[in-house]
């Protein structure tokens, strides 16, 4: 069991810190908004690899590679999700002034619900992340271990990696927060954000398989 969460550790180690759209999420609101919407981003994206780990575990998410329709469907409903955020960013981008901005600094708890919110949304309804966890979690439980607990506990161990990624990215753009805290740099990162979510979105959409 010990080799076995070991070896997902380096493998999972490895995809996490290759750039992609959890790290751009967390990163915007670490700029845009703050510490605490950022790390609630970062919970949200990882209570949705706890979910899918489970998911790969019990073998619920083989429905995404046995079932075309399923595949289609959250296939689908992911990319118009992503499409979605991304044009409301581009339109913040084209819109938003420095007090807007500071009025969005000091929203309310919902708020910090719905950044949680939105991490979880950008990670479960992505089918190629259940695909990915159904694929790799099964070649890493022991014969003689439960599948229940070990695929929780390997998707635990991924998400422990991933927080300490995010943290460090988070705090990393706090040290540059006076530069990155500039009403033009904000706007930027959140036109690039938003492309960036649109490109995924729209490739998600055409992507068969």
């Amino acid at each position: 069991m010990v080799h076995a969460l070991l070896s997902f550790a380096v493998v999972a180690g490895l995809l996490t810190i290759v750039p992609g759209l959890d790290t751009a999420l967390v990163l915007r609101a670490a700029v845009i908004r703050n510490r605490q919407h950022a790390f609630a981003t970062a919970l949200g994206i990882g209570s949705g690899t706890l979910i899918w780990g489970a998911a790969a575990a019990v073998g619920a998410s083989a429905l995404l590679t046995a079932s075309d329709l399923a595949y289609t469907t959250l296939r689908i409903v992911g990319a118009i999700y992503l499409i979605w955020m991304g044009i409301g960013m581009l339109r913040g981008a084209l819109h938003r002034s420095q007090a807007t901005i500071g009025s969005r600094e000091n929203d309310s708890a919902r708020t910090v619900l719905g950044a949680w919110a939105r991490g979880a949304g950008t990670n479960l309804l992505n089918p190629k992340v259940g695909v990915f966890y159904m694929a790799m979690i099964p070649q890493f439980i022991p014969v003689d271990a439960p599948h229940l607990p070990m695929g929780i506990a390997l998707a635990a161990l991924h998400n422990l990696e991933g927080m300490l990624w995010f943290t460090a990215n988070i705090l990393a753009a706090g040290s540059a927060k006076t530069w990155l805290g500039r009403n033009q740099v904000r706007r930027t990162l959140d036109a690039l954000t938003g492309t960036v979510l649109i490109a995924f979105g729209m490739k998600l959409a055409t992507d068969r398989g």
